[in-house]
């Protein structure tokens, strides 16, 4: 089966909301998906990743410590997803790409977190999907694609349906460096997107309908990048 990659935010996945509703949901079509796609999921550490980062910093740790906190709550979201995913999912999440790629030659599903400091879970998508050797990567975010401006504190951002890969770099760059950022698409992984040429939909990590239609190739809203 062609393989689909899937970065999925840690403000998706756990929220004020009813967590385990949502992610039981996700993953019975997360499951369906698996049966037409191979997929290969890199969670993200959200807004619980955020706030060990702050305090930690806020308390004189290093840059390399808040990046190893970090990783260590995206790991603990991709353990909480292969619960739900059942036997569909590998049961450990792997450390690295090689790992990845070998998981998914039995499973249906692979599901990782982050890898190491100074990389985020957007940009370890992407080098694991050209790693896979993957057409198509899927960004399940807080909001329903790449806009003009943040949408949460600018009324007047308009979102943008398509766009090419340098315009994506262009919007990405001059983000904040540093553990812990939250932007639509991280700009390491928008360079590995243009590079090997890896379509790239942004969309509501929500809206569930609306992600399997992405997963699948489908008509969806969002942003389509390529």
């Amino acid at each position: 089966m062609e393989p689909v990659v899937l970065s999925l935010g840690g403000s998706v996945l756990i929220t004020d909301d009813d967590d385990v509703a949502y992610i039981k949901e996700l993953a019975s079509v997360l499951v369906q998906v698996s049966s037409k796609r191979k997929l290969l999921i890199v969670t993200g550490g959200g807004r619980i990743a955020r706030h060990y980062i702050r305090s930690a910093r806020a308390l004189g740790a290093p840059e390399s410590l808040l990046d190893e906190m970090g990783i260590a709550v995206t790991r603990l979201n991709a353990r909480l997803l292969s619960v739900a995913l059942g036997e569909r999912s590998a049961n450990v999440p792997p450390n690295d790409y090689d790992e990845a790629l070998a998981a998914s030659q039995s499973h249906d599903i692979v599901v990782m977190g982050g890898v190491s400091p100074g990389i985020t879970t957007d940009a370890v998508s992407a080098m694991l999907a050209e790693r896979a050797h993957a057409p198509l990567l899927v960004n399940a975010t807080s909001v329903d694609g790449a806009y003009t401006a943040d949408p949460k504190i600018d009324p007047t951002a308009k979102r943008i349906p398509k766009m090419s890969y340098d315009e994506l770099v262009s919007l990405v760059s001059g983000t904040p460096s540093g553990a812990g950022p939250n932007i639509v698409f991280d700009p390491v992984g928008s360079d590995v997107v243009r590079r090997a040429g890896i379509i790239l939909a942004i969309v509501d990590g929500r809206d569930i309908a609306n992600l399997r239609s992405a997963l699948l190739s489908e008509e969806f809203r969002g942003t389509v990048v390529k």
